[in-house]
């Protein structure tokens, strides 16, 4: 059955990133089955938000961030998750095997081992800018900590990378993923501000 990256509705930035990144694992391996587990407490812990099953029976966790910054060339990898409570990060504390970092605006879609970027990233954090971005939940308003990395860096370091292109509107599903070496497409809007929330 053939799955289309095409996007409908408004959905939310996380949501919709998490149904991109539905369809690309389905799209790259058609007969494997895709479990949304965001609502399990029991993954919620473990920083996994989708279960990717495998034709072999292989389970991958899969961890899905969803950035709608127009003019971003950089991943925001969250360290502390809730200042205020000093709790980790997900970039730390995550048993996913895979990120999937989507970037909205620019209809790109990256998948990180997560492993290897975090052992790459860790000894080199201090290099890296943080940012606090803020959270309001009903009455409750919490921080968040995370370090700014060029896409450029990780992509250096971290040959296993990938880039897949989103579709624009009319046109195909990209079938292939670029390899880390190639430059992924430059944004086709710019905006005057940039702003480093994931979401």
């Amino acid at each position: 059955m053939a799955r289309s990256f095409s996007m409908r509705g408004v959905m939310g930035a996380a949501d919709r990133a998490v149904q991109y990144a539905r369809d690309w694992l389905l799209a790259t391996e058609p007969t494997s089955r895709v479990h949304d587990v965001q609502d399990d407490p029991r993954f919620q812990h473990r920083g996994v938000d989708l279960l990717w099953e495998l034709p072999s029976g292989e389970v991958r966790g899969i961890e899905v961030k969803g950035d709608r910054q127009p003019r971003r060339r950089r991943y925001f990898f969250e360290l502390v998750s809730n200042l205020e409570r000093d709790t980790p990060g997900c970039f730390l504390y995550s048993g996913a095997d895979l990120l999937v970092y989507v970037f909205l605006a620019q209809g790109e879609l990256h998948v990180l081992p997560l492993k290897a970027v975090r052992e790459w990233f860790l000894p080199r954090a201090k290099s890296y800018e943080l940012r606090h971005t803020f959270t309001q939940t009903g009455a409750i308003r919490y921080t968040t900590v995370g370090a700014v990395v060029p896409v450029k860096d990780v992509q250096e370091a971290v040959p296993e990378v990938k880039f897949i292109p989103l579709p624009r509107r009319g046109q195909p599903a990209a079938g292939e993923a670029q390899a880390a070496g190639e430059t992924p497409p430059e944004p086709e809007t710019a905006q005057p501000r940039e702003d480093d929330v994931p979401y």
